[in-house]
């Protein structure tokens, strides 16, 4: 029976983006039941795993010695598929290879400077390509914009919505709540968030709190988000949740007024997505990957200045609650687009192409 090798070690850390994507995919592959192909994991903790998934799959634990090419896997699977694009673990053999593009966002973030490792390594991972695939058509132009993409077969499959129902119980809080009504937005901690930049609208913005969940352990969390909270003495105004379970974003996007989320670079954006199942006015930045994923009903911040913003914000309230219902519908109906089990079913079709 034909294998497909899943390499997929970045599921050890689901409050990020790529193990988000690695478990609601291979979730995806589990529900669809496939009966003629194998596939195999690769995680380093593979008995959570076992547990949830059993025998449908096989299973390979990852060991960080394997990025090294004398030390690389032997095995001769039938189609290796590099789940993220920023992994260093390759297959031994010249094997057909399938690569899912999120985002060439480390071109600003690390180096312009197409000698750079990581950029080096990418290219490698594009010419050993047998087919890629993209998670938006933002990261397939950006991609096409920086990279010379080799002449294999390309698709653009979206990711799926991690909440497909709401599963919050009537009477769940979570341990940090805000006493009037209250903004939005999680993420990691980082610049490319932007974060301050609601603390700096919320200054104008007296009716509201910001809540603000993830990792906030970061340099930038200790450094320019603090300190712009502390230049508007907006202390008590802001609550840092840091990490939160599925329970406490469901509460928090269950009751926030909006989603607020500023991003400047992203390859796909799941979070207002995730806002919309909830029917939750989502403001975005005009950029990237958001304007393809929010679609026409977000309302979009061309630039931060923080009169702007709010003034932005104060529109959109407005006319949201002019039009609520047929705004709600518009924005759940959206968010349902967005499945996982759909975008499992084309994976399937791409492994069987190519296998």
């Amino acid at each position: 029976m034909k294998n497909v090798f899943l390499e997929s070690h970045n599921i050890k850390n689901l409050h990020f983006g790529f193990g988000q994507f690695n478990y609601h995919l291979i979730k995806g592959l589990y529900q669809a039941e496939i009966d003629d192909f194998k596939m195999t994991l690769h995680a380093k903790n593979l008995s959570k795993l076992q547990n949830e998934f059993g025998n449908y799959f096989d299973y390979k634990k990852y060991q960080s010695f394997r990025r090294y090419p004398l030390l690389r896997i032997r095995k001769k699977y039938d189609l290796w598929h590099s789940l993220n694009q920023n992994i260093k673990i390759e297959p031994y053999h010249d094997i057909p290879y399938l690569l899912t593009v999120h985002d060439v966002n480390f071109i600003e973030e690390e180096s312009s400077d197409m000698n750079h490792e990581r950029n080096v390594r990418f290219r490698e991972k594009l010419e050993r390509s047998s087919a890629i695939t993209y998670i938006s058509n933002f990261a397939k132009a950006s991609t096409h914009e920086h990279f010379d993409v080799p002449n294999v077969p390309e698709y653009v499959i979206y990711n799926g919505n991690p909440i497909r129902e709401v599963t919050l119980p009537q009477n769940h809080q979570p341990k940090q709540i805000s006493k009037r009504p209250f903004l939005f937005s999680i993420g990691e901690f980082t610049p490319r968030k932007n974060f301050h930049t609601l603390v700096e609208m919320l200054a104008l913005l007296p009716d509201f709190n910001l809540i603000l969940s993830g990792n906030n352990t970061t340099e930038y969390a200790s450094g320019k988000l603090a300190e712009t909270i502390q230049k508007h003495n907006l202390q008590d105004r802001v609550l840092i949740t840091g990490k939160i379970d599925d329970l406490d974003k469901q509460y928090y996007l269950q009751n926030c007024t909006a989603f607020v989320f500023p991003s400047l670079r992203e390859g796909f954006g799941i979070p207002p997505i995730e806002a919309m199942r909830f029917g939750k006015p989502v403001f975005l930045s005009h950029n990237t990957s958001l304007p393809e994923i929010g679609g026409e009903h977000a309302f979009f911040w061309e630039n931060y200045d923080p009169k702007y913003m709010a003034e932005v914000f104060e529109k959109g309230m407005h006319t949201f609650e002019n039009n609520k219902e047929s705004y709600e519908k518009a924005y759940i109906k959206r968010a349902k687009r967005f499945d996982w089990n759909a975008t499992a079913k084309q994976y399937e079709d791409v492994y069987r192409s190519l296998i």
